[in-house]
């Protein structure tokens, strides 16, 4: 993690963790988020991974719902 990051993180009992970063460089602070996200992508069909916090995923239905 770059000097200029603040990180702070937050768990819940039975939700999952919210990792809060805060600069003052935005773009600096967009490339630390893309590249966090980019390590775990949110996937379509379970809507695991990194997700931003407000983000809708379009999820895709399984085998089991074409029939």
């Amino acid at each position: 993690m770059p000097k200029e990051l603040t990180v702070a993180t937050e768990q819940q009992k039975g939700q999952n963790p919210i990792i809060t970063l805060t600069s003052v460089d935005k773009q600096l602070l967009g490339q630390v988020c893309a590249k966090i996200r980019s390590l775990r992508k949110p996937e379509p069909y379970k809507g695991k991974g990194v997700k931003f916090v407000g983000e809708v995923l379009r999820r895709k239905a399984g085998k089991s719902a074409g029939k």
